[in-house]
This record gives C-alpha cells, structure tokens and sequence, in this order.
C-alpha cells in the first residue's frame, strides 16, 4: 500500500511556540516513551547500519542485521502519537500542513516531501549516531522556544560540519530523490536553524504521514 511522508521545521515567534508546545509536546513525550523506542534508539547508537544498498542482499533475511534494519526504520517512522495529532483527521481544528507550514517565508521553513520514504530515516543514516544525537527532541519532533534555538544552534552545527570527504560519504548515505529545486536533508535543517537563531525565532519539527 502507497503512502506520503512529510517532515517539515518551520520558524515562529515564541507565542506561537507557546501554542504549539502546549499541543505538541505530549504527543512528542508520548512517542519518546513508547514501550521499545528508547531500545530501538540505543541499539542503532551502539551498533550503526551499514551502507543501506547492502541491507537486502542475498542471504541477510531473517538475520540479526535485518532485524537491526527493521529496528531502525520504526524508530524513525513517524511516531503514531505525533502522526495522529497533526493529520487533520483526531483534531480536526489542528492540522500542521495547513496551520503551522502554509505561509511561511521560505527563509524559515524545510519541508521534505516523499512518496513510500521518511525524510528523518535518510537524514539519520546521511548523519550517523553520534551526529544525529546532538539534534534536539526525539527522531525528528521537537518544539522550541528563540532561546532553545539559539543554545542548540553549536550542536547543531557540528552535526552538519563535513569536511569535503565526509560530506560526499554522507550524501551517499542519503537514499531520498530531489529534484532541481529541493533542498536535502543535509541542507534544509542548518539553514532554517541559523535563520531561525538569527531572527530570533522558536522551531518546531513535526514528522508524520501525509496519505
């Protein structure tokens, strides 16, 4: 069965970062405690995947290193707390293509849109562990205040620091299409970051499923 994936971060004012908490960060906190996610994220921190253009090769089904694989695509599905709240259909007062996405200046927001793929599950095996637990929230979610920002701006940085020969292994790692004008996971989220800490601005992160 077909499906759509978003994941969207998008600069506000802290009064709307206000809003947005009170609404979000239960589902977040509901997803990061899930019975099995914080195993699923300590296993893929202790022991990395390899290069995802192995992972169904002949003679790895129904071995231990598929049930890694396995592990770390839920881990980095979109959380069924976070999913629920934001498709427009258990609230429908709340949907955040509509009220947290639409009309932002593209200067403070990213949005990576697939068909039958998950932005944050590329973006991670693009970073690796070590790189991808410097970011803020959980697989993807968060939502903070301009001081928030502003203090995990470093981490941030240093998450997508490359040298020229990291960044084109990185870039391997990264198996979503784009086309000419679509930004990378790689790309979006140090930009929206820095504009957000230069403008003074809250973020926030939502990961769900569009269809």
């Amino acid at each position: 069965m077909g499906f759509m994936s978003a994941w969207g971060i998008s600069a506000h004012p802290d009064t709307v970062m206000a809003e947005l908490a009170l609404r979000l960060l239960p589902a977040m906190e509901a997803d990061r405690t899930t019975p099995g996610a914080q195993e699923r994220w300590h296993a893929w921190q202790r022991a990395p995947l390899p290069d995802h253009r192995t992972w169904y090769a002949a003679g790895r089904l129904g071995s231990a290193e598929e049930d890694a694989i396995e592990s770390f695509r839920e881990l980095t599905t979109p959380g069924s707390h976070v999913d629920r709240l934001c498709d427009g259909v258990a609230d429908p007062d709340f949907y955040v293509v509509d009220d947290v996405w639409v009309g932002r200046d593209l200067g403070h927001i990213f949005v990576s849109v697939h068909s039958k793929d998950y932005a944050v599950a590329s973006l991670f095996q693009s970073l690796g562990p070590a790189r991808a637990a410097l970011l803020p929230g959980w697989c993807g979610n968060f939502v903070l205040t301009a001081a928030e920002v502003r203090e995990a701006l470093p981490r941030v940085e240093a998450a997508f620091a490359f040298t020229p020969a990291e960044r084109a292994a990185a870039e391997g790692r990264d198996w979503l299409y784009y086309g000419a004008d679509e930004e990378s996971v790689l790309d979006g989220p140090p930009r929206v970051w820095r504009n957000a800490a230069r403008d003074g601005l809250g973020l926030c992160a939502v990961a769900l499923h569009l269809t």
